[in-house]
């Protein structure tokens, strides 16, 4: 969503239908439902009009799915549509309606506009005008929907702003602050701010770019204010300072200055923070009324140390922090925020979806009345939107992009429909935040408070220049009334870890003297999955010790919409995407074949004519050995080209725990595939027998290994994987796998795969390994190991050896950013183990070790 490409024009015209096709119901078992789909002309070209079917898998419907282009015949062929994620979902006239958005299309694309019955009918309507838009507000007055450049009034009318006369990237709807019945505001990407007429559609650009920051986002209107967000930070002329309504003075930027949240009277601008935010709503959310006018105002926002949760009351803020599930949405740039959102999902509570984990969120949440924000769950799935709607709950997703992804041809994106007791069946309550990172801290000045309810395991790190005490002190009520909760003498680093049943809403810190302080927070839940919950449901995968394995390669074809299929023993299949059956195909497809101009020219990772040649899509996709394994560890080398744990520049080596040692050599198919972006703009590697989420900082450069976290630990032998159809696809199954609800089989027996949500991940159980970064190593005095990934796993055990006594020193990064801190020092006598194991609730980033002298050693952790 991020690109800045060149616009194109898109014209529309009524729909005439004319013909009806696949209606075809899978011919094996029964109950797996099937699916129809309907063309009719659409500018003169026949595209896909409607679909419907039953088939369900792991709360997707894969009739369902979006597409960047309908053509009938299923090719994907133009630039500047290299991303089709679902931007909005809303519930109105009966209906479930959504949009879909390309990457920087103000002036329209051949993304749609789409309706859902409660039967599960989707129409593509023929009035779409696509572009990139995530916004959408009831309007109460005037009884309509306003959803990107489209008002739909009670009984499903339709009307459109044309884009190419009023271009913008709709990211948020407000209501007017004057005349609210007649008028409301549309704020888009470029921070452009329109004023439309909710009866005629006419509008007036008030503002050009009136604020700093760039890649806009949230807006709400309450209070007599309006409250608008942006989260990313560019030099290029989309941030255009001479149209800034505010002090030139925010031009001379701070080395944390990205993005900005700011308010506008009806008259004025101000900025309230340069920082990156998101969403920014009410207790009335996506249905603001007159009633509401006076309402708190909340923004999700977020800096390199945490969470960032703005409150407005009476005109002012008030700032809470929360800790990051995940950090795949850090990057400067902003463009990989795909719309955390608060909204409201059928419960007592709201939600609120932001880095990668669900939290509870109360509707009555104020700065006096805070209790009750906890996390839910942490999930996978890259969510731009999320509704209750017809008895369940509905998550959007930005699944497959090609923005420099050469492994995908067409780009994609599902929705799964669930309850909200599922969600707590997803990832570990596991998180972490700071409070401060080596800033500068005065005496006597409590910080900001910070989320401790709802996670299990707790524990604080405290570092310090000079000698200090930190005072914590406690919210338990969240009323905002704090207590004196533990004083801590601080001399270097120090760590607490929280009783479980210290009952307390937020914390908050205070020094007896002016330092420079970092304070991290690390929390982990107390109910991680267990391996054997998933026995059932990936039975048919390979075991390790299986001889006979049915690998495939995986390819979602950028000519028909299937999923190309590479067998063993030289087959290829097209995986209908309708019928759900494997078609064989005459001979190997040419990679040049399976691919469109943009998945070639994709931002960042393009892929060259020379590159491809004449190999076939067997050759391109093969996979190779990405990592090593030694005695130690397996050893990664993360190329990423920017300062990380404590070292700048690239090709830093880590270390991960291994699996069994049947990991060590490719299996008798080849190497599995590493990694894979599977979620848009992020990656999962599958390492030694772990699933491992990795963030980009750029699409198609180097991912963020440093800031990678475990998922589950499979011990399969998963020959590839991908997402398609809104579905998560395994290759790799048993030679008897039976077919399921979860497993499909060529006619000829030879070949089945495995469809599941992306989520159900988790259920393989639990990350555990063994390893450390030390196996009967010759050490050197004071050269510290690489560092060797210690979070997201539960329990942990060090063991340390050496052949000569000598003291060794255990080191811990606990924020990514301050390099790493003295954990504890052993010493060790020569031939005998010294055996440490972390107190439950322990948890850091990476662990490092380092000796004060040459000596042979073993440092050997294992994660259980």
């Amino acid at each position: 969503m991020s690109q800045h490409l060149k616009s194109i024009t898109f014209g529309h015209s009524l729909v005439t239908c004319f013909a009806m096709t696949c209606a075809v119901a899978i011919p094996s078992l029964a109950g797996r439902g099937s699916a129809e789909v309907e063309f009719g002309m659409v500018n003169g070209g026949e595209e896909v009009i409607s679909t419907s079917g039953d088939r369900q898998i792991s709360g997707v419907y894969p009739h369902l799915t979006t597409y960047s282009q309908s053509r009938k015949d299923g090719t994907f062929f133009k630039q500047h549509h290299q991303e089709c994620g679902i931007g909005a979902v809303i519930p109105w006239a009966e209906k479930l309606w959504m949009v879909t958005y390309g990457p920087h299309r103000p002036r329209g694309s051949d993304h749609k506009l789409y309706s859902i019955d409660t039967n599960l009918n989707m129409t593509i309507h023929s009035e779409s005008v696509g572009g990139t838009p995530a916004a959408r507000m009831i309007h109460a007055e005037s009884e309509q929907l306003f959803i990107a450049h489209y008002a739909i009034d009670k009984t499903g009318n339709i009307r459109v702003i044309d884009p190419k006369k009023m271009p913008a990237r709709v990211t948020a709807i407000m209501r007017h602050l004057t005349d609210p019945e007649n008028y409301i505001y549309l704020y888009d990407m470029e921070n452009m701010f329109y004023e439309v007429n909710v009866h005629t559609l006419e509008f007036n650009r008030l503002f050009e770019d009136p604020i700093p920051g760039y890649h806009g986002k949230g807006g709400f209107t309450s209070q007599g204010k309006v409250v608008v967000s942006n989260n990313g930070e560019t030099e290029s002329h989309l941030d255009r300072k001479e149209h800034w309504q505010v002090s030139q003075d925010f031009a001379v930027k701070g080395p944390e200055d990205r993005g900005c949240l700011a308010i506008f009277d009806g008259k004025t601008w101000e900025v309230i923070e340069r920082k990156q935010y998101t969403d920014v709503t009410g207790p009335q959310g996506v249905a603001p009324t007159e009633g509401g006018k006076g309402d708190p105002v909340w923004a999700i926002g977020w800096d390199k140390r945490s969470l960032r949760l703005q409150v407005m009351e009476g005109g002012a803020f008030r700032t809470f922090l929360l800790p990051k599930g995940s950090l795949n949405n850090d990057a400067k740039h902003g463009w990989f925020t795909e719309w955390p959102r608060i909204r409201d999902v059928g419960e007592e509570e709201l939600m609120m979806d932001m880095h990668g984990m669900f939290f509870k969120f109360p509707k009555a949440f104020t700065s006096a009345n805070s209790a009750g924000i906890e996390p839910i769950a942490s999930h996978i799935r890259y969510i731009p939107d999320f509704c209750f709607w017809n008895g369940k709950l509905v998550l959007a997703t930005d699944e497959a992009s090609i923005q420099g992804n050469p492994l995908v041809g067409q780009p994609q994106s599902g929705l799964w429909f669930g309850d909200f007791e599922d969600l707590k069946e997803w990832g570990p309550r596991n998180a972490a935040g700071s409070i401060y990172m080596n800033d500068s801290v005065v005496a006597g000045v409590s910080s900001a408070p910070f989320l401790m309810n709802g996670f299990p395991r707790r524990i604080v790190h405290l570092v310090a220049d000079r000698p200090v005490a930190f005072t914590l002190q406690i919210d338990r009520e969240g009323n905002g009334k704090f207590e004196d909760y533990k004083r801590i003498e601080v001399n270097g680093y120090t760590s607490h870890i929280f009783p479980k049943d210290l009952e307390v809403q937020w914390i908050r810190i205070q020094a007896d003297q002016d330092c420079n302080a970092t304070v991290s927070f690390h929390f982990s839940d107390d109910a991680y999955r267990d391996a054997s919950e998933g026995i059932e449901l990936f039975k048919a995968l390979a075991d390790l010790g299986d001889a006979k394995v049915q690998r495939a390669l995986l390819f979602p074809n950028a000519q028909n919409r299937h999923l190309s299929v590479l067998a063993g023993m030289g087959s290829a299949y097209d995986f209908d995407h309708v019928d759900f059956v494997f078609n064989d195909l005459d001979g190997e497809p040419l990679a040049r074949d399976c691919m469109s101009p943009p998945a070639k020219n994709g931002h960042g990772r393009s892929v060259t004519e020379e590159e491809l040649g004449d190999k076939t899509l067997r050759e391109f996709i093969t996979p190779h050995a990405e990592f090593s394994v030694d005695e130690a560890s397996v050893v990664l080398v993360s190329k990423e080209n920017r300062g990380i744990v404590g070292k700048a520049g690239n090709r830093t080596v880590l270390r991960l725990p291994k699996g069994p040692a049947a990991y060590d050599e490719a299996f008798s198919f080849g190497h599995p595939r590493m990694h894979r972006e599977v979620e848009s703009e992020r990656l999962m590697a599958n390492i030694h027998g772990t699933f491992y989420e990795v963030p980009f900082w750029i699409v198609g450069q180097a991912p963020l290994y440093t800031k990678m976290r475990p998922v589950s630990t499979h011990n399969k032998q998963i020959s590839d994987f991908t997402t398609w159809n809104g579905l998560l696809v395994l290759a790799g199954l048993k030679a008897n796998a039976e077919e399921s609800a979860h497993v499909y089989k060529s006619a000829d027996g030879e070949t089945s795969l495995w469809f599941g949500g992306i989520d159900d991940l988790w259920k393989f159980g639990k990350p555990v390994g063994v390893g450390g970064p030390w196996k009967n190593t010759d050490v050197k005095a004071d050269v510290p190991s690489d560092p060797y990934l210690m979070t997201g796993y539960d329990k942990k055990t060090l063991e340390l050896t050496a052949d000569q006594d000598c003291t060794i020193t255990v080191e811990v990064d606990i924020d990514h950013w301050t390099g790493f801190h003295r954990y504890r020092s052993f010493d060790v006598k020569a031939g005998e183990k010294v055996a440490h194991v972390f107190s439950e609730g322990f948890a850091a980033h990476w662990v490092r070790i380092r000796s004060d002298r040459d000596v042979q050693a073993t440092a050997w952790l294992v994660y259980e």
